[in-house]
């Protein structure tokens, strides 16, 4: 059975997909089907083992979906997705140790199978207003988080120069530090929409100033963010400090930690945000660790009491109307994510920042 792991252009299930047990996880087993060439411009990067009929496909299959589908993908969103070992501090007794984040993007994929054409809640229509395809994963290097940053940075210019509105699924939240450097360079400082648990804005982590958690404070340095226009939502934990969000608030950052969340819509929040942002680019970037972790277990820095899905949608559709150059939703973790869930929602998650992309209709 050949699957399309792709929004909606096939009723598909869950049960559709033959499983088998990995590494806590589960790992997609399909049929291996020729499925041809992704039409492209001849810029486009060079890009990683997704390329391969072994793996499923997101956001259109193999090929495009949408209008007019012949030509270049010039001026068309377009999916692109990141993973590699992420550190993070969830294996017990071994400190940082790799974990299989880089395998999220993968898992998002399959459980993509279950999404339809149309957002019932909104009407958005995507697929008929503007071009969709997944052109696989950026080729990483392993071994090398320097030289794996580069490759990112690299690849989303040649995109971006390509006029696509990438889409991209991680992977640990590091990869958001170079794509905003690529981001930056074409469209100039961004507004930052950031859903998360933590600031991400460390100075170094273990001694090291490239981790996933440190991202936005590389990126304040080096002049990528308009830092009036960001706003980080679902802030929580404990922290290494009595205010562990004082640098974002020293920065002109707006913080709404978690408490300000409990026991109501966001809608009037994102209200205030799209006026905060005004009409400037915009990036959004969604830790799939935002969610609390009884909804979203699959992910390798949990924190309890955070935000609902519901809350989560309601954060991405309140991005509707802005001029959103780009986002990610990132730190999946397929090998803590038993039954699936955590993929299934970030898939759901992507599928409505699709829905919410400048000039995405609605019926």
């Amino acid at each position: 059975m050949r699957i399309f792991s792709c929004f909606g252009w096939r009723k598909s299930s869950r049960q559709d997909l033959e499983v088998q047990s990995w590494s806590r996880g589960y790992r997609p087993v399909l049929e291996r089907n020729p499925v041809g060439h992704l039409p492209a411009p001849d810029t486009l990067p060079e890009t990683g083992s997704t390329n391969n009929t072994s793996f499923p496909r997101h956001l259109g299959g193999p090929g495009l979906r949408g209008p007019q589908q012949q030509g270049s993908l010039s001026r068309v969103p377009l999916g692109q997705f990141c993973g590699w070992v992420s550190r993070t501090e969830r294996i017990p007794g071994s400190g940082l140790c790799p974990v299989p984040l880089r395998f999220g993007p993968r898992q998002i994929r399959v459980e993509s199978a279950m999404l339809r054409a149309y957002n019932s809640g909104t009407r958005a229509a995507p697929y008929q207003s503007i071009r969709v395809a997944d052109i696989g994963d950026v080729n990483v290097n392993l071994y090398d988080l320097q030289d794996t940053c580069r490759r990112i940075r690299d690849a989303y210019r040649t995109i971006l120069a390509a006029g696509c509105t990438p889409l991209t699924l991680g992977g640990d939240h590091t990869i958001a530090y170079p794509i905003l450097q690529a981001v930056a360079e074409r469209h100039g400082p961004v507004g930052l929409v950031h859903v998360d648990a933590h600031a991400d804005t460390s100075d170094l982590l273990l001694g090291e100033k490239i981790a996933h958690g440190t991202p936005f404070r590389r990126c304040v340095e080096e002049g990528l963010l308009d830092r009036e226009r960001v706003v980080q939502i679902g802030l929580r934990g404990s922290g290494y400090s009595a205010d562990a969000y004082e640098w974002s608030r020293a920065q002109g950052f707006r913080v709404v930690p978690v408490e300000e969340c409990w026991y109501r819509s966001l809608t009037p929040l994102m209200a205030e945000v799209r006026s905060q942002m005004g009409a400037g680019p915009v990036y959004l970037s969604f830790d799939i660790d935002a969610l609390d972790p009884g909804f979203a277990p699959g992910t390798g820095t949990p924190e309890i009491a955070g935000l609902t899905p519901i809350q989560g949608v309601e954060i991405i559709r309140g991005c509707r109307g802005l001029s959103l150059v780009g986002c990610d939703l990132v730190e999946v973790s397929p090998a803590y994510d038993t039954t699936g869930n955590t993929a299934l929602t970030g898939a759901n998650l992507l599928f409505e920042m699709l829905c919410v992309l400048p000039n995405v209709k609605y019926l």
